[in-house]
């Protein structure tokens, strides 16, 4: 059975692209406009096509073309177009300016007429406007000849040891859909609502814990522990030693700050006098080790690694994003933070498109 060819818009360094490559995809074609971002990408999936450009000056013809594709071959188009052009004032939200890229986005979806979409956005969305904006995406997809459906998905139900909410809406090509084929989103395995207790920060990166919070080991790392769980040895195959594993050394003041937060801990733990010493509510907050994490930020340096005394590594915030070690991030260290917690994570990327390639292929059975 051969793949379904997946195109993967706004591929940021391919977190979405890596869960639907781990549910069958054949990742073809990636563009984002961060140099930074598509570094990272090309150096993980080689055999894609990936452009580093601003995704309103490219049309779905320019992609066919760079991609080397057809356009019946482009089964999925997958991506997280910002949405911010939110307003009251009756215009269409495909219309404001401000949202030239959720348009080309449209535009592309519209142009090449794949099986299946998928986008994906802040749970904040669907809120927004006592949910105006969310019924005008539905219906800006539902006007160019897609069944979509919306769903907000947590991660840590599906493998992530993170609690972490998206949106996701996916399309179905109305053609299909008169065939009797429809989606049906990943029921939950793991934490809330199920059996399975979902996985914690503990059980994300124990293993990777032998690095000292004093001084920089490096880059490139042996295991010098072994895997203590499923998901250590899952989130390790393929990968004989650990990168992207050097830690940031803190003053000798905020070392002593952050260990008078206990696992699990934030700012009230520490005396009053210094509440105020970082302006945001989610400073000096300590990752709760017997519990998933809370939404990884993108390198602000607010939070901190449940027992050591400094902030996670790429690699382990990677790992609390479900990227295996084989995955590696590729620039300075503030931009591998960036790129991994402005990532999907992959595991709930590869439940959704594993729901997606069941469903395409009923439609051979059709």
């Amino acid at each position: 059975m051969g793949k379904y060819n997946v195109i993967d818009l706004f591929c940021g360094c391919g977190g979405f692209s890596k869960g639907f490559e781990e549910a069958g995809f054949n990742v073809r074609f990636g563009v984002d406009v961060w140099n930074d971002a598509t570094t990272t990408y090309k150096h993980n999936f080689p055999d894609a096509i990936v452009i580093n450009e601003d995704i309103t000056k490219i049309s779905g013809d320019d992609i066919l073309k760079i991609a080397k594709i057809k356009k019946q071959e482009v089964d999925v188009i997958i991506g997280g177009p910002p949405c911010q052009g939110f307003s009251v004032s009756g215009k269409r939200l495909i219309d404001d300016d401000r949202n030239k890229l959720y348009k080309s986005y449209v535009q592309i979806v519209e142009a090449l007429t794949p099986k299946v979409f998928v986008m994906e956005n802040v749970p904040g969305l669907v809120r927004l406007f006592k949910g105006l904006v969310a019924k005008q995406v539905l219906e800006d997809f539902t006007a160019i000849g897609y069944d979509v459906q919306m769903k907000i998905l947590s991660a840590d139900n599906y493998g992530v040891p993170q609690q972490r909410k998206r949106v996701f809406f996916v399309g179905v090509r109305k053609d299909l859909v008169k065939q009797g084929i429809c989606y049906s989103y990943p029921e939950p395995f793991m934490g809330k609502d199920t059996n399975t207790p979902a996985w914690t920060c503990k059980d994300a990166i124990s293993d990777l814990d032998f690095v000292p919070d004093d001084h920089v080991l490096g880059e490139d790392l042996p295991y010098e522990l072994a895997p203590q769980n499923e998901y250590q040895v899952q989130m390790r195959k393929g990968s004989q030693r650990v990168k992207n594993h050097s830690i940031t050394v803190h003053n000798a003041k905020t070392k002593e700050i952050i260990s008078m937060v206990p696992d699990g801990g934030n700012y009230k733990d520490l005396p009053k006098e210094l509440w105020d010493t970082r302006k945001v509510h989610i400073a000096w907050t300590r990752m709760n080790s017997n519990k998933p994490c809370f939404t990884i930020d993108t390198g602000h340096n607010h939070h901190f690694h449940y027992k050591e005394n400094r902030v996670p590594t790429v690699r382990e915030s990677a790992r609390i994003q479900s990227f295996p070690d084989s995955f590696e991030f590729i620039g300075i260290k503030t931009s591998q933070l960036k790129q991994v917690g402005n990532a999907v994570p992959p595991l709930l990327a590869k439940a959704v498109g594993m729901r997606i390639k069941s469903m395409l292929e009923e439609c051979k059975n059709v």
